[in-house]
């Protein structure tokens, strides 16, 4: 296989993953999740006409500034009146309480002058009736949600306001992620021995796959042994729906990001793509599971999650890739030299004036990394770019 370009891999990518199955859970658990189908609602909301504010319920035709209404009770949400309002009289009602019979508008409290059983209005309480009438907001049977959507907190009122226990959704994306390198420890050892760094790029990888939807079901370090390799490659594949595997991508003679799931069936989709950083990340199947391959360095490797690791989570969630990424044209803080001869990923941070690159743009940079949100898309040979040009970008976070 050669070398492809990103919009090539993500065809590749879009055109063989496909959603995982469906589940039911309790709306209670149902946080972050994509539907996996239409949410409707079980009644109109309201079911009946409720009053928008606090005051009280009168009937409008039989009510005039200044002229005194006998006071006949009380409503309140969860508990109306449940005797009927005659010409003459008025019931004190609070926010979301039903209106009594015979009521078809509620007239503020400030306009009101309560005088134990009996109340009188000023001047000037109109022109709106606050009250919202039945199925207002939505009818019965109507649809709030659509399958494909993520239940963000917005998405959950609409869920819960279905009164549906259970709901229908994508099943999560098990992750296993597998760390290859001898010189990888665990952060809080690597200064025992100064020829071990922290492992670090997993605990990005993995808070990435869990905030678009996936269970890390496994987290490990592995020496740079091929035994070893195809050991853990092996129990990952029979935990995981998809193993993630970080450095080894190279063609070394201690690289076995690939060997070490031959044994497995492995079937490559992709092996490289022209992309910096990040140009030796790979796709493939193994098991009937998806292998992705990530570089060793810190930068590269969490630039190409954000590239192929999160539209594939879509795509086994249900989604269109197109959910996580995108496009958009920003303006640029700061000039841009011009691009070498692969399509480049610049990181940048956004300040007042549009996206200002990082200082650090090494591959390997962790501490700079830190402070980019943004990846600005320079396609192969793009000339220089001057302040206030308008660049495509595309947020780290994919909700931004």
């Amino acid at each position: 296989m050669c070398v492809i370009t990103f919009d090539e891999a993500l065809t590749l990518l879009e055109a063989s993953a496909r959603p995982l199955g469906s589940e039911e859970v309790p709306v209670t658990d149902a946080a972050g999740r994509v539907l996996a189908a239409p949410l409707t609602a079980r009644s109109d909301g309201p079911r009946v006409a409720v009053a928008a504010m606090d005051g009280y319920a009168v009937l409008d035709a039989a009510t005039r500034p200044g002229e005194v209404l006998k006071l006949t009770g009380e409503a309140r949400a969860g508990a109306g009146f449940r005797g009927t309002l005659s010409a003459g009289e008025a019931v004190r009602i609070f926010t979301g309480a039903p209106m009594p019979a015979g009521a078809d508008r509620c007239i503020m409290q400030e306009y009101a002058s309560p005088n134990g059983d009996s109340v009188c209005f000023a001047e000037g309480y109109g022109p709106g009736w606050h009250v919202r009438a039945p199925a207002s907001d939505f009818a019965a049977g109507s649809i709030l949600l659509e399958a494909g959507t993520r239940l963000t907190a917005r998405a959950m009122i609409a869920a819960a306001a279905t009164d549906r226990a259970m709901v229908t959704v994508a099943r999560r994306p098990q992750v296993a992620i597998i760390a290859s390198g001898d010189e990888l420890a665990a952060p809080g050892k690597a200064y025992l021995n100064a020829d071990t760094i922290p492992e670090s790029v997993t605990f990005g990888v993995a808070a990435m796959a869990e905030q678009a939807g996936a269970l890390v079901v496994r987290r490990t370090i592995g020496a740079d042994s091929l035994p070893e390799l195809e050991r853990l490659a092996g129990a990952a594949l029979t935990q995981a729906d998809l193993v993630i595997v970080t450095g080894g991508a190279s063609v070394g003679e201690r690289d076995f990001a690939k060997p070490m799931f031959e044994a497995q069936g492995l079937e490559l989709l992709f092996v490289k793509v022209a992309v910096k950083p990040g140009k030796p990340v790979w796709l493939g199947r193994a098991q009937g599971k998806w292998v992705l391959g990530l570089p060793g360095n810190p930068t590269s490797a969490i630039v190409t999650a954000r590239l192929f690791l999160l539209p594939l989570l879509a795509a086994l969630q249900g989604l269109p890739i197109s959910d996580v990424l995108r496009w958009r044209r920003l303006p640029l803080a700061a000039s841009l030299p011009f691009n070498g001869a692969r399509e480049t990923f610049v990181r940048a941070v956004w300040e007042a004036e549009g996206l200002a690159p990082i200082g650090n743009q090494d591959s390997g940079a962790q501490g700079a990394l830190a402070r980019a949100d943004w990846l600005i898309r320079r396609a192969p040979n793009a000339p220089a770019e001057a302040v206030g040009g308008l660049v495509r970008a595309l947020a780290f976070e994919p909700g931004c």
